[in-house]
């Protein structure tokens, strides 16, 4: 019974652990999903700056028309970068929530271990409460 109490201990003590474990992992996950969220809002404001410069017509001289276009080259290589940067956070996050996900279930395994080992003790100091003859006492 000592040998159990202890296991149960150390079973209470591993669950606090996973517990801090999983909190770590979700709020690594929720910092990708914040990350990928801002570059995917810089890839929106990019190509709209994309669309926005390459449909001007207001150019002068040929020398704004080339410096208009430069521009829009620059911020076209800006923008598939930022598709770049957008593929790997994609990545970076759903390796990050799937890392959460098994912390929790690390979590929930020591968990039920620990309420099974629980119960396991609650129902041999109940058998060892019962008299020998196996009847409760009027």
């Amino acid at each position: 019974m000592k040998a159990e109490r202890l296991r149960l201990k150390r079973l209470q003590r591993l669950e606090k652990l996973r517990a801090i474990a999983r909190q770590t992992a979700l709020a690594e996950a929720g910092r990708a999903e914040a990350q990928l969220a801002q570059l995917e809002t810089l890839g929106q404001r990019t190509a709209s700056l994309i669309s926005d410069y390459a449909q001007r017509d207001d150019a002068t001289l040929a020398e704004d028309l080339v410096r208009q276009r430069a521009f829009v080259a620059g911020l076209s290589q800006l923008a598939v970068n930022t598709r770049n940067d957008i593929a790997r956070a994609r990545d970076n996050a759903d390796r990050r929530a799937a890392e959460a996900a098994a912390a929790e279930r690390r979590r929930a395994a020591v968990e039920d271990r620990a309420a099974a080992t629980a119960r396991d003790i609650a129902r041999r100091q109940a058998a060892a409460s019962l008299p020998l003859g196996g009847r409760k006492p009027r």
